[in-house]
């Protein structure tokens, strides 16, 4: 359920019911010619969309600005800072538990931000520890996506308008993918990349690492249901969790 189309009237009545809020959260920058700008953001959205429906959750409003400093000089592309990351996140957990919720999940489309989610989170579990913070960025897929993939990934931990996000697009968001622009992406990638602060305009002219041409959609709802098995199941568990832990401290407070 979208959370901004509740009312007040009625929203918290639901907030004790659900207590589980999920953020979508992406970035906007270059994705090549295929893919638009905000790409991050609909792989984000569209996908805590479906994690709220298997979890009975509230899909807050995206937030649709990113860590994207290795993108920023590419057009198109807004950078904010780890740091105003970190403190918004931290602000709406901190405000989301005030609220009611016990869990607050964030649901990432965009690589930069891992650092300020880690962080985020880390500060919450300080300052709320009642509050269960995730930060999900397509876990548990690595498997599949080796076993659908058909070219090598041009990097170990990147992953950028190629064969695999490309697929992830057709499938959630397939409106928006332009296949006929779709190119085959070389970037010059070396080891001292990893070492040491590298604009990506030093490495790529297109912001495309890999083969998108070879996108499916069949290929994005393999990586995507897997991925959303494993979210499902974590925050489904977590609910049990505090059920579980909400009526026995229920039962302790009438016993006194």
């Amino acid at each position: 359920m979208r959370f901004e189309t509740e009312n007040s009237y009625e929203v918290q009545d639901k907030i004790r019911q659900f207590r589980a809020a999920i953020l979508p959260i992406g970035a906007v920058e270059a994705h090549g010619p295929h893919l638009p700008l905000g790409t991050d953001n609909l792989l984000a959205e569209r996908l805590a969309g479906r994690l709220a429906e298997r979890t009975t959750s509230f899909v807050l409003p995206t937030l649709p600005y990113g860590q994207v400093w290795s993108l920023r000089n590419f057009p198109g592309s807004i950078n904010v800072s780890n740091e105003a990351l970190i403190r918004m996140l931290t602000d709406i957990g901190e405000s989301l538990y005030q609220q009611g919720f016990r869990i607050f999940a964030i649901v990432n489309g965009h690589l930069g931000n891992a650092v300020a989610l880690k962080e985020a989170a880390r500060v919450l579990y300080e300052r709320v520890p009642e509050l269960k913070v995730y930060y999900f960025f397509y876990p548990g897929t690595k498997e599949v996506t080796n076993e659908v993939r058909e070219t090598a990934s041009a990097h170990g931990t990147y992953m950028h308008a190629d064969e695999i996000e490309t697929s992830y697009m057709l499938y959630l968001a397939g409106e928006y993918v332009d296949m006929s622009k779709a190119i085959n992406g070389a970037p010059v990638m070396t080891a001292e990349a990893d070492c040491t602060p590298t604009p990506w305009e030093e490495m790529t002219s297109s912001a495309v690492l890999g083969d998108a041409t070879l996108a499916t959609r069949e290929k994005g709802e393999k990586i995507i249901e897997r991925s959303l098995d494993v979210m499902a199941d974590m925050l489904n568990r977590a609910k049990e969790r505090l059920a579980v832990e909400e009526e026995a401290d229920s039962g302790s407070k009438k016993q006194q």
